[in-house]
C-alpha cells in the first residue's frame, strides 16, 4: 500500500519514527531522493523534506490502526 505523507522537520520525524517503531513489518518512506526505513531515524533524516513523500507498506498487513496514529502526517486528499 502507498499513500502520500507530509514530514515537515525534524520533530515529525522523531514523531513518526516513534510510531513506525512499535509495528513488526517493514515500512518505508519513498522520495525523488531516494528510500529510508521509517524506523531507521538516521535513514529518515536522509530524505529532502521540501519533495513529495510516500509511505508504502507492504498489501499484506493490518494498517488501520497505523494509519490511525500517523493521521495528522497523512495527506489522503
Amino acid at each position: 500500500m502507498i499513500t502520500p505523507i507530509r514530514v515537515k522537520d525534524h520533530k515529525d520525524i522523531e514523531k513518526i519514527n516513534k510510531i513506525v517503531a512499535n509495528y513488526d513489518f517493514d515500512i518505508w518512506i519513498h522520495g525523488k531522493s531516494g528510500m529510508a526505513d521509517a524506523k531507521s531515524i538516521l535513514g529518515m533524516y536522509v530524505l529532502k523534506l521540501n519533495e513529495p513523500l510516500t509511505l508504502v507498506i507492504p498489501d499484506n498487513v493490518e494498517y488501520k490502526q497505523l494509519f490511525k496514529e500517523l493521521e495528522e502526517f497523512l495527506d489522503f486528499a
